[in-house]
């Protein structure tokens, strides 16, 4: 349905195929006589589910992500959990401060279920939060209605944007799990304005990283149904948990050693009561081993493709992950 956000996205929405400006028209391929967005040229169309603007189908790579977000679409919201995670993960990641970002166009590419939406709107921001997978709906059931919030589902190597129209860009979790990381960091850079920011974090490929337990499982459960996998770590959460912890009291090697059971174990580093540390830890187990792609990349790696993007002011850091930011060069730089 049409809304005042949705009218004023018609001024940076674009056809993802043709990049040629977007119209309202009533649906021809569907029953239920809502609105389409259809190119000028009346060639692509794409459809509106649940008031969202889809421009993927229905089913793709990132299945499991919106299975989880949906189930789990409130467990990482920092006003559902009362604890400052997403708040302080999206400021210490970024760098920015919250009087920039009022007022101002910000792309959460990979938004998930909305926690750093939720953290970025409460900033003044005009939010577009994308998704590939069906977290869409996870993000509306969350924040909508915002006046500053616009959802679109769409395929971040296609985005369906002008170029140049975001003040601030950024992509949270979420590059590492796209088949080709590169490209999909590239392609987020069209559509920034010159002298925008952008800010993106990786799994931080090291040796600490490479011998967790996840990727010795990874080729074997990311190949297993979402449903079967999910009931058995459901089954099995409190049991994994309770082996790491034990582990982890082990003195001097307690640390390295929880890393052997593979499972998200947030004792002791997020003040969660129990119940929210067995759902933070089925949530993001879940998360390690289903995904369909995971490519975690090295601290030069990052920083030779923020370089080689163009970008000024780079930084490479670690602030839960490993971040990059960068800022696009003006047409006079």
């Amino acid at each position: 349905m049409k809304n005042e956000m949705l009218d004023e996205s018609l001024d940076f929405l674009r056809c993802p195929k043709t990049k040629q400006t977007l119209g309202f028209s009533k649906a021809v391929h569907r029953t239920d006589n809502e609105d389409q967005l259809v190119s000028i040229d009346g060639q692509n169309w794409y459809p509106f589910v649940e008031g969202i603007p889809r421009f993927v189908p229905k089913k793709n790579y990132a299945d499991n992500f919106g299975k989880q977000w949906n189930y789990f679409r409130k467990t990482q919201l920092d006003s559902n959990s009362g604890v400052p995670i997403s708040f302080n993960r999206f400021w210490n990641a970024t760098g920015w401060e919250p009087n920039e970002l009022k007022n101002k166009w910000v792309l959460d590419a990979g938004c998930g279920a909305g926690r750093f939406a939720e953290i970025a709107l409460k900033a003044g921001a005009k939010v577009v939060a994308l998704d590939y997978s069906s977290a869409v709906n996870a993000v509306k059931r969350n924040l909508y209605p915002h006046p500053n919030l616009f959802i679109v589902q769409a395929d971040i190597y296609a985005l369906p944007f002008r170029d140049d129209f975001f003040d601030f860009v950024y992509s949270l979790g979420v590059l590492q799990h796209t088949p080709n990381v590169e490209k999909a960091f590239k392609a987020l850079l069209p559509v920034l304005k010159p002298g925008g920011q952008i800010c993106a974090d990786f799994y931080w490929k090291r040796f600490r990283t490479l011998m967790h337990s996840k990727y010795l499982l990874r080729p074997i459960t990311k190949r297993v149904s979402e449903d079967q996998l999910f009931k058995f770590l459901e089954r099995n959460i409190t049991k994994l948990l309770l082996a790491s912890n034990t582990l982890r009291k082990i003195p001097l090697i307690g640390v390295a050693m929880k890393r052997l059971v593979p499972v998200a174990n947030y004792t002791g580093i997020f003040p969660l009561d129990d119940k929210k540390l067995i759902e933070w830890a089925l949530l993001d187990t879940f998360d390690m081993l289903s995904p369909t792609f995971d490519n975690p990349k090295s601290k030069r790696t990052v920083k030779n493709l923020f370089e080689s993007s163009g970008l000024l002011d780079i930084e490479v850091l670690h602030a839960s992950h490993l971040v990059g930011r960068g800022r696009k060069a003006t047409k006079k730089e």
